[in-house]
């Protein structure tokens, strides 16, 4: 039996498999980076080894580093999670060249679904319904181009050796083919070192659903059902759910045992996901399934078929490594409930998804039988290096409605300060008509993007015990006994006044706030006091965030967490924020009048941009990758660039001038 494993990644799930291998009695220990010295996963192992820098590529993608650790702590296995190395083959090689356990499937499997248009073939020799396509070696442009062509619009262009959405683009017109191709080959190079592609068809009404599979080292290969994963962003999964609506047993049947089957073809052992695009024009059909790819590693996904099984999927990975047998067959595995898994994510969905950097400076879950996967805390930062994913939220219930009720509740209750999430955008995705009635597909987000994304005002009322919190007045706790208490050393005649300064979605403004009684506040702009609220019976429990006051003739429960550059508050099953001078807003805007400048730390992948170039508002002028994404900087204004600051491969510090343009001749 294996006795330590070394978990080769970092996170939520590094986690993940610490909790599992602790409940099995298996010691653990962790690798970091200089970025990750402090996080959760490093607290929670046994053992910890740093592995280099804060890059990926200086530390969690060194295999020497990673395999040195596991020789000075003594670990016998290594669990990879997933992204990083987890599908490297040659890490499982040179893991078992070592003398120790790969938990996850054999190198020749992973090589053998690791290029998207190998597998797509060896899967056809199977009799696995594959997409039509071409997924030959040519890659000129015109050769690709005429296929797509052939093919008939829309298609997909997609990195042979990609994942996760990187190097995929949609292509509508013939004429913006050479334009993605481009772009996606760049991103596929950047993500995978490998630029080729190959090119499919764009299925109309599509539905992503994918089938978890198992095997063993025996022979035994079964399925552990499907999860439907259409609710996409930019091919990237923001709700994952199982098992998937209006899927029939001859539906299930069917991809059951064209996933096993691909499993089978490869001499699968551990855990795997079998990929599959789904026609849902006229329902689900038995015969309008294609496979797109298989995932030979644990997916991030995988909590909600743990959720409907009851099984554990780390322990079923470990036992399987160690040699054991599947614990169950097909026939005694079975579907209980209906589970939904939300991602929350460091990102500005009013800013078209751009990732945010910073602290976290408070951070608190609903308890109420809602599980969390998670591997930060309050206090951690989310850096430029890494997935800014903050944590999943899976609510399971008897029904898929019990279950996204109570996922919709779970994300309201939420609280996360000190960063922009996505977890608004989620929670209104989850009670959005259509998703809540199961009519899915891909283009679900896209098609309702604007209601989804829409930045909500925060209300007057909420604003002004905000502003009250945030000014720095004494209000003391409730319980304290004392009502003169309830106010600080203001001045002892009149109405004592204090001015604030706060930023929202207009920018910066003022508030003045004017002490009416001991517990009574009134909170209003500068220019127009008369107008403003009053907040009355003001108190703040002995949490320090927990508030109550009336505004209107109506009571206010707010929890609002005030920290160094933002004031954010939580009422109603809604997140407000509000910054606060002297600090800088996470995922800013890229450019400002005269310049295009970097919104976080990162890479430089192209400068289009060329002084003494003629620029309207809108070109694009740099294209950078942070935060595992691909983000084209604009031009603020139409001009002539003056000067280009940066260059390709350039790394660049959040807010450094990357090109300038001429400074426009003022109006006599």
């Amino acid at each position: 039996m294996i006795t330590k494993i070394l978990i080769a990644n970092r996170g939520e799930i590094a986690c993940r498999v610490i909790r599992t291998a602790r409940q099995m009695g298996i010691a653990t220990v962790a690798v970091f980076s200089d970025a990750d010295a402090d996080a959760l996963h490093v607290e929670m192992a046994d053992e910890a080894v740093r592995i280099g820098p804060a890059p990926a590529a200086d530390s969690y993608l060194k295999i020497d580093a990673i395999l040195h650790a596991a020789k000075v702590t003594g670990a016998d296995a290594i669990h990879p999670g997933y992204g990083f190395l987890s599908e490297n083959p040659g890490f499982v090689e040179a893991v078992s060249k070592a003398g120790l356990i790969f938990i996850g499937p054999s190198a020749s499997a992973i090589r053998a679904m690791g290029l998207k248009d190998a597998a797509k073939q060896l899967m056809e020799k199977a009799n696995v319904p594959v997409v039509p396509g071409y997924h030959g070696e040519a890659q000129e442009l015109v050769v690709l181009s005429g296929k797509a062509r052939e093919i008939g619009f829309p298609v997909l262009i997609k990195a042979r050796a990609g994942g996760g959405g990187k190097g995929m683009r949609r292509v509508d017109a013939q004429a913006d083919f050479p334009a993605a191709l481009s772009s996606a080959k760049r991103e596929g190079k950047a993500s995978f070192g490998d630029d080729r592609v190959l090119v499919e068809k764009y299925v109309s009404s599509p539905r992503h659903i994918e089938i978890q599979v198992f095997g063993d080292n025996h022979g035994n290969v079964v399925h552990l059902f499907e999860r439907d994963c259409s609710a996409q962003r930019r091919h990237q999964k923001v709700i994952e759910e199982a098992p998937a609506p209006g899927m029939t047993a001859e539906m299930r049947a069917a991809m059951g045992a064209a996933a096993v089957q691909a499993a089978r073809a490869i001499g699968y052992s551990g855990a795997g996901t079998v990929e599959f695009i789904v026609d849902a024009s006229d329902g689900l059909r038995s015969d309008r399934f294609w496979f797109m790819e298989m995932n030979t590693r644990l997916q991030v996904e995988h909590p909600v078929t743990e959720l409907i099984t009851g099984l554990d999927l780390v322990e079923w990975q470990i036992r399987v490594a160690a040699g054991e047998r599947l614990p169950m067959s097909q026939e005694q595995l079975s579907i209980n409930g209906h589970a939904v898994e939300a991602r929350i994510y460091a990102e500005d969905p009013a800013k078209d998804f751009m990732p945010a950097v910073g602290t976290i400076g408070h951070l608190a879950f609903p308890n109420n039988g809602i599980r969390v996967d998670s591997g930060v805390r309050s206090g951690d930062a989310i850096t430029p290096f890494y997935d800014p994913m903050i944590a999943k939220v899976i609510a399971h219930g008897a029904t898929r409605a019990e279950a996204l009720d109570r996922l919709a509740g779970a994300l309201g209750r939420t609280e996360i300060a000190g960063t922009v999430t996505n977890t608004a955008f989620l929670a209104r995705l989850v009670r959005q008509p259509d998703f809540a009635s199961g009519k899915l597909d891909t283009g679900l987000i896209d098609r309702n993007l604007e209601e989804l994304s829409l930045a909500e005002p925060t209300p007057p009322d909420i604003a002004a015990l905000m502003a009250l919190a945030a000014s720095g007045i004494a209000v003391r706790p409730a319980d304290s006994g004392d009502p003169a208490e309830l106010v600080g050393p203001w001045e002892s005649w009149g109405r004592p006044e204090r001015g604030l300064r706060l930023i929202g979605g207009d920018g910066e403004f003022a508030v003045r706030i004017t002490r009416l009684a001991a517990t009574d506040w009134l909170v209003a702009g500068e220019e127009a006091a008369a107008s403003g609220v009053t907040l009355s019976q003001v108190t703040r429990a002995a949490d320090g965030v927990s508030w109550t006051a009336f505004a209107g003739g109506r009571r206010l429960g707010v929890r609002i967490i005030v920290l160094e550059g933002s004031v954010t508050a939580i009422a109603g099953g809604h997140t407000y924020s509000l910054g606060l001078p002297r600090a800088a807003v996470a995922g800013a805007d890229a450019s400002g009048g005269d310049s295009v400048i970097s919104p976080m730390p990162g890479i430089i992948k192209e400068v289009l941009a060329v002084a003494g170039q003629m620029v309207k508002s809108g070109d694009a002028m740099v294209i950078m990758e942070a935060m595992k994404m691909e983000m084209t900087l604009a031009a603020p204004r139409d001009g002539t660039v003056g000067e280009v600051l940066v260059r390709a491969g350039q790394q660049v510090a959040d807010g450094a001038l990357l090109v300038a343009l001429e400074v426009a001749a003022k109006a006599a």
